[in-house]
């Protein structure tokens, strides 16, 4: 065989090659168009709500203070999105941003339905005035309701409110089982502690020994009666004895 032969059989192996390689590359180019397109289509459609809109919203849990209106507008971005894109985080956060609600969950349930677990805040005192405080020591801002208005006043630094509410708890108990009833308790900037009993009379505890000198209160207080002037306030801020101080105005009354 010639060499020009050789040459034309080695051209026609090349040009072989090129075509193997233009049409492997153009079957590839097209199988990764395909995946693009189907991409973006799935896309669209998880995306869009009319085409996946989400059919039910189910809510779950004990609620005393949180109105159906108010769930309904935290809920308005979800219901304008469809059942896979919609931002459960979100959605979440703005339920628990919701006054009286403690904590909130929020989960799919396929094919199109989403479940809300609601928590609501369960207060145990007034704080600081205008707020509250809830079961764990935490400060929450809400709206004053009738239910919750006979809550016992608590007071002081709002880092220390826990503090607060545990005082109150142990001194509530000692004073319960000796027939009295603790309606408030505050915590002075300067960690002193003032408490006024469910009839009035108000107790000056200073900084150390709360439960000893409430003990003392208690164990006296059967001799402070005795006067037939009100009693209105006692001071227990000494080592032995106490201050008392009179209400000249009204007569003296056995309510504890």
């Amino acid at each position: 065989m010639s060499w020009g032969d050789k040459g034309r059989q080695l051209k026609h192996k090349l040009m072989q090659v090129d075509w193997y390689l233009y049409f492997g590359l153009l079957f590839l180019l097209s199988v990764l168009a395909t995946i693009t397109w189907s991409g973006l289509k799935l896309h669209e459609i998880l995306n869009d709500a009319d085409a996946l809109p989400i059919e039910a919203i189910a809510i779950k849990g004990d609620r005393q203070f949180t109105s159906d209106e108010e769930i309904q507008q935290a809920l308005q971005s979800l219901m304008q999105r469809s059942f896979f894109n919609a931002d459960v985080l979100t959605v979440q956060q703005a339920l628990e941003n919701l006054p009286w609600v403690y904590k909130a969950s929020v989960r799919r349930e396929w094919p199109a339905k989403f479940k809300v677990t609601l928590q609501e805040q369960q207060a145990v005192a007034h704080w600081n005035g205008e707020a509250w405080l809830n079961v764990h020591g935490e400060v929450f801002n809400a709206l004053a309701k009738p239910e919750v208005a006979s809550l016992p006043m608590l007071s002081g630094p709002d880092d220390m409110a826990e503090e607060v509410l545990t005082n109150f708890i142990q001194l509530d108990e000692l004073l319960k089982i000796n027939g009295f009833q603790l309606a408030s308790l505050h915590l002075s900037p300067r960690h002193a502690w003032q408490a006024e009993l469910a009839n009035g009379i108000k107790i000056e505890l200073g900084r150390e020994d709360k439960m000893s000198r409430m003990q003392r209160f208690i164990n006296v207080y059967p001799t402070l009666i005795q006067s037939e002037k009100t009693l209105a306030r006692v001071d227990l801020r000494y080592d032995t004895g106490v201050a008392v101080g009179w209400d000249d105005t009204n007569k003296r009354t056995d309510n504890k």
